[in-house]
């Protein structure tokens, strides 16, 4: 479990393509932060993906990535050089400083408009329609991993606004209209209507 709340920006320096018969790529990753006290086997979020690291060493580490991590994220349009938000897993100890973020990417989204507002930037996001009934005013949303309020909601799209210190310390300070961004919708909403779902 992950709280949304970017510890570092990564850089990559590989991304391995699939090969059969494996079907497995490989990301590599140039980090610090993320790096201290974390085992092979560990769980990592890149871009709000949770992944489970199978190598690392002093400045480094390494993902597999499946078939459905690859369809469903925005990871497999990466390429050597480009910026990564990084997480490590919730501590039991920790402070729940964003929201609920399970690093199960539901889906992307198009970076379709900035509006600067003083020092912060208000982005619009067009989603998938199958999430937008899990989209709410004032809720939350992880978009590439990032704990975000949602400012406003439209039938295929939504807003956020984005405060100066999330831009200068995640990837949304690179970000170009668009580009593809991975969307987790609060898990709450979800198992709210599967126990509707259940009940009728």
């Amino acid at each position: 479990m992950f709280t949304g709340i970017v510890e570092e920006v990564g850089r990559v320096t590989s991304l391995e393509p699939p090969q059969a018969p494996r079907n497995i790529a490989m990301l590599t990753v140039d980090a610090g932060v993320v790096l201290e006290g974390i085992n092979l086997g560990d769980s990592i979020s890149i871009n709000g993906t949770c992944l489970t690291v199978v190598s690392l060493d002093s400045s480094t580490f390494q993902v597999e990535m499946v078939p459905e991590t690859m369809r469903r994220t925005n990871l497999g349009h990466l390429a050597e050089g480009n910026l990564v938000n990084l997480e490590r897993p919730l501590a039991v100890s920790g402070r729940l400083g964003g929201h609920i973020v399970q690093g199960h990417v539901d889906g992307t989204g198009t970076l379709s408009s900035m509006v600067p507002e003083g020092d912060s930037v208000v982005m619009g996001f067009e989603a998938p329609a199958a999430l937008m009934p899990y989209i709410v005013g004032k809720g939350f949303i992880a978009v590439d991993g990032a704990s975000l309020t949602v400012v406003e909601k439209g039938t295929t799209s939504f807003t956020i606004s984005v405060i100066p210190y999330t831009l200068q310390n995640t990837i949304f300070r690179e970000r170009k209209l668009g580009d593809v961004v991975n969307l987790e919708v609060d898990v709450v909403a979800k198992y709210v209507e599967s126990l509707l779902v259940a009940k009728s």
